[in-house]
């Protein structure tokens, strides 16, 4: 029988302590297939909505702001992995190791849990997205979450999940195809709305009508929606482990981050010549098509929802993958059940995959009785994601602080990583008490596999700073459940 491991390790011996079994695959993905990981993970369901989503709470000046203090922030964090891919080349699955190496074990687990929360979350997101999509011509799908609509869902859930249990590589190239075909219906877009804009729409009511609330509470309310549409863009840091080349993680991230930010903002902000803002807040979603229906006809309309289900398609391939790998990587490393850590001959990580699609099935079943909203499940899967990206940034500012006279130390690295963090604390502000609460009931029943993982190795669970972690966690989590319950908190 094993002696209880008592040792203390500081977080950074933790994070640079190996695996008893190895995590990696000899470097399987070039930099072209990273690109359009990241720019496939990023693009999603998200972009087709965002004319009518931004819209809602703010008027064009407040959306200006909005997408400046965003594009600012999230070209730190593009940075901050762009730097500790360069500079801690040994950390895999970026988002579970530099949390780790941050702050433990515990808090490294739990980033890597809020990251895979947020991972299937967003994939139930993106089939309601899809099966609403083809609500337009079916009308039996409704908004993607009508009987007939998770039937299909369901179907489209197994049928990925087979075709990635034979391989990642053939996925990841699927995946690159798939997001070549998305991005050109948003190109053809752009033009279209271009060439249509009329500069006075734009202009009207410029700040926004009063009923919208101060600028400030405008420029708040387009926080969650901007900071969705660029989940994914930490897509190459969590496949570290399966680059050919460690320097090609941080030029993905940069590259991939650039070509989603130019199409986002585009389509944002050139909807608004077309439309008004508060013709825009009342469109349907995917409201890209209304938009571009009324630059060119119905034609337009119809090219958008199938760019949308083509764009859902390969966004879900791409979060498939990346939630199965954000619990594979941990598993290995002895802070989730060793099951998880488990491989086909394929080398696929076959049990990580079957429970995150386990999940998104179980939560399209949910979606029958809660009858939960395609922007409410986008915005509880990115409040569940605002944490882990926290983490990375803290990392980067204490790599940067603690290396800044090293020679593989840049100028810029620690304002980078200090604006990142600052960033992501005014993300956890804007998301407000609901979501984090919600979140917190999603992280509490983590502990448990936690602990199932320690007593595999024999080592104790938590430190007495980690047990107060938890203890926090179960308060609110007990709150969010009594709110709940009574209905002062919904989904």
């Amino acid at each position: 029988m094993n002696t209880p491991h008592t040792t203390l390790q500081t977080p950074l011996d933790a994070a640079q302590t190996k695996p008893a079994h190895p995590t990696t695959v000899p470097g399987t993905l070039g930099l072209g297939l990273l690109i359009a990981l990241v720019v496939g993970s990023i693009l999603g369901s998200g972009i087709f909505g965002l004319p009518q989503n931004m819209a809602s709470g703010a008027g064009a000046g407040a959306i200006v702001i909005g997408w400046t203090i965003s594009g600012l922030g999230m070209l730190m964090l593009a940075f901050v992995y762009q730097m500790l891919a360069s500079r801690k080349p040994e950390l895999n699955n970026g988002v579970f190791a530099y949390a780790r190496a941050l702050s433990g074990e515990y808090v490294g687990f739990n980033s890597a849990w809020g990251y895979w929360v947020s991972a299937w979350i967003g994939n139930v997101g993106y089939l309601v997205a899809a099966f609403g999509a083809l609500g337009y011509f079916y009308p039996a799908f409704g908004e993607g979450n009508t009987g007939a609509a998770v039937v299909g869902a369901s179907l489209l859930l197994w049928l990925v999940h087979a075709m990635v249990l034979r391989g990642i590589q053939g996925a990841v190239v699927l995946n690159a195809v798939v997001t070549v075909a998305k991005v050109l219906p948003l190109l053809f877009f752009i033009v279209l709305v271009a060439a249509a804009f009329q500069m006075d729409k734009f202009t009207f009511n410029f700040w926004g009508e009063a009923s919208l609330g101060s600028v400030l509470d405008q420029i708040k309310s387009t926080m969650l929606v901007t900071v969705w549409v660029f989940i994914g863009i930490e897509g190459a840091s969590v496949y570290s482990a399966r680059a050919q080349n460690r320097s090609d993680v941080g030029r993905a991230t940069l590259a991939g981050f650039l070509i989603c930010l130019l199409l986002l903002m585009a389509v944002s902000l050139l909807s608004m010549g077309i439309l008004t803002q508060p013709e825009l807040a009342a469109l349907k979603n995917p409201s890209m098509a209304p938009v571009l229906e009324k630059v060119v006809g119905r034609w337009g309309a119809l090219l958008v929802y199938l760019g949308l289900i083509v764009s859902v398609g390969g966004g879900f391939l791409a979060w498939t993958l990346l939630a199965a790998e954000s619990l594979f990587t941990p598993a290995n490393a002895g802070v989730m059940p060793a099951w998880l850590g488990r491989k086909n001959k394929a080398e696929v990580p076959a049990n990580a995959l079957w429970l995150s699609n386990g999940m998104v099935q179980l939560f399209l079943l949910l979606t029958l009785f809660s009858k939960a909203s395609y922007l409410a499940l986008i915005s509880l899967s990115t409040a569940m994601i605002l944490v882990p990206y926290l983490f990375s940034a803290a990392y980067a500012l204490r790599v940067s602080w603690q290396g800044r006279t090293e020679a593989a130390a840049a100028p810029r690295d620690l304002p980078v990583a200090a604006l990142a963090t600052l960033y992501c604390l005014w993300l956890l502000y804007a998301a407000g008490p609901k979501y984090l609460l919600l979140s917190a009931l999603l992280y509490a029943p983590g502990a448990a596999l936690y602990v199932v993982a320690k007593r595999q190795r024999a080592e104790r669970a938590f430190t007495p700073a980690e047990w107060g972690i938890l203890a926090a966690l179960l308060l609110l989590a007990l709150t969010a459940t009594t709110l709940l319950a009574s209905g002062q908190l919904t989904l």
